[in-house]
């Protein structure tokens, strides 16, 4: 099983939980980044996997181009890497996070594969696939 799901707008990666003397609470840009995950999810996808599946995880992240660089810099730039803030582990975290109990019952069954951020003139996006690690372990040997 396999299963694609693309998030529109600027990924955002998990920010650090902050701790006041009221308790401990996620940040709101992540809050809000990770209900339109959810969002995505429902709107895209149907079930999920199952307990005791592993799951391998491709995450592609892209970025926008900055308008201020010059053009020329802009046409160099589509399809690099992107080396700036937020870090891929931070991107890994918020999605994956995002989906626990909804495409997979516990995220600890997650394999990540890779997780990439690349710029491009295209709109700004987050794509996401999951796929049963079993199958393609199976299909590997």
């Amino acid at each position: 099983m396999t299963i694609t799901i693309t998030i529109p707008g600027t990924p955002v990666g998990k920010g650090r939980p902050r701790v006041t003397r009221h308790g401990t609470y996620t940040p709101e840009k992540t809050r809000e980044y990770q209900q339109k995950v959810r969002d995505c999810y429902h709107a895209q996808c149907t079930g999920g996997f199952a307990g005791g599946v592993p799951i391998l995880a491709r995450i592609t992240a892209y970025f926008p181009i900055p308008a201020s660089y010059p053009k020329k810099k802009q046409a160099a730039l589509e399809g690099a890497f992107h080396l700036k803030r937020p870090d891929t582990d931070n991107i890994a975290k918020a999605v994956l996070d995002a989906l626990h109990g909804l495409a997979y019952p516990d995220d600890s069954a997650v394999q990540l594969r890779g997780v990439y951020k690349i710029y491009t003139n295209a709109a700004p996006r987050l794509e996401l696939t999951l796929t049963d690690a079993s199958e393609v372990l199976h299909d590997a040997l």
